[in-house]
């Protein structure tokens, strides 16, 4: 009988066998002396009972089945990140929290579905210049997102439209202003590995001007940089304001095994917190020499602990 730890890397099925900068991820974890397996995370004929370490990867789809999500995290004998954490980062309302200890966000106007708004509350408050994003709170891959022009009367009512569909589900729509910091300087995303900063990839702008909402996940197109001190200065803040809230709804500390911090400039010398991915966002593992071989000594660690 294998003495080996397991190790089970959950995706979804839209890729049953990981991204493509993940693909090679079973094979070094195995290097490492791991019995690694991937597994659909809601594929009944799975015995998540052997499945080990549990660790959570590209399940794309778990905000169209939210509550069978957040189920199946609980009742994984071992699965990181924890459960109270994921469960906490499926809804951007994270970042009031953020917020609360001192991170910038970008200023957004939440519109909850049990407020009731009629067409004519929604297109009160719409910006009333320049571009804007419409997202829903629960959403993953950018699904469900659209960027609109507040002075283009059709622009500005399928923004209506698409707000009252997303409240009528239920759903909390975000309404933000659209930064051209984007287009001038990107979007730039700090991952690390259990605690310890890795590397920073600059994505390219994805909501164009005629982007719509759609249902289809929207892939990044991102280019590794080094980043400088100044960013991973502002990632360190965000860190420690996320760990201030997990320190408060655990009791203690939880150790991250991985944490994506997504920033824009904000204009004015700093910088905004767009999003925290601490679930199913992309690490980039392609885009820098030697990230996956981090990453599956990442996961080693926790393994053999």
């Amino acid at each position: 009988m294998s003495t080996m730890p397991v190790v089970t890397l959950a995706t979804w099925s839209g890729a049953p066998d990981l991204s493509d900068d993940e693909r090679e991820l079973p094979a070094a974890l195995r290097a490492r002396g791991i019995d690694a397996r991937v597994r659909v995370w809601d594929d009944p004929t799975v015995d998540w009972e052997d499945a080990g370490i549990v660790v959570v990867r590209g399940v794309r789809d778990y905000a169209q089945k939210l509550d069978q999500f957040r189920a199946w995290t609980r009742s994984l004998r071992r699965v990181i990140n924890h459960p109270d954490v994921m469960e906490w980062n499926t809804d951007k309302h994270y970042l009031l929290e953020l917020q609360k200890r001192g991170m910038p966000i970008i200023p957004t106007t939440w519109l909850e579905p049990e407020v009731g708004y009629s067409k004519h509350q929604i297109h009160s408050r719409i910006p009333a210049h320049g571009d804007f994003v419409i997202k829903p709170a629960v959403g993953s891959g950018g699904r469900g997102t659209g960027r609109y022009t507040s002075t283009h009367a059709v622009s500005r009512q399928e923004a209506i439209l698409h707000a009252d569909r997303q409240l009528s589900k239920g759903r909390t729509v975000m309404i933000q202003r659209y930064l051209e910091q984007i287009e001038q300087q990107g979007e730039i995303s700090l991952i690390y590995f259990n605690g310890l900063s890795q590397h920073m990839v600059v994505k390219q702008p994805m909501l164009h001007t005629s982007f719509r909402s759609v249902d289809d996940v929207q892939e990044e197109v991102a280019s590794a940089r080094e980043a400088s001190e100044e960013e991973w200065r502002w990632g360190e803040q965000i860190r420690r304001a996320i760990h201030s809230y997990i320190k408060d709804r655990l009791g203690r500390d939880e150790q991250l095994l991985f944490c994506r911090v997504d920033l824009v400039r904000d204009g004015n010398g700093g910088f905004y917190a767009m999003e925290v991915s601490l679930i199913d966002g992309s690490l980039y593992l392609g885009t820098v020499d030697g990230a996956l071989e981090n990453f599956a000594d990442a996961i080693a660690v926790g393994a053999f602990w």
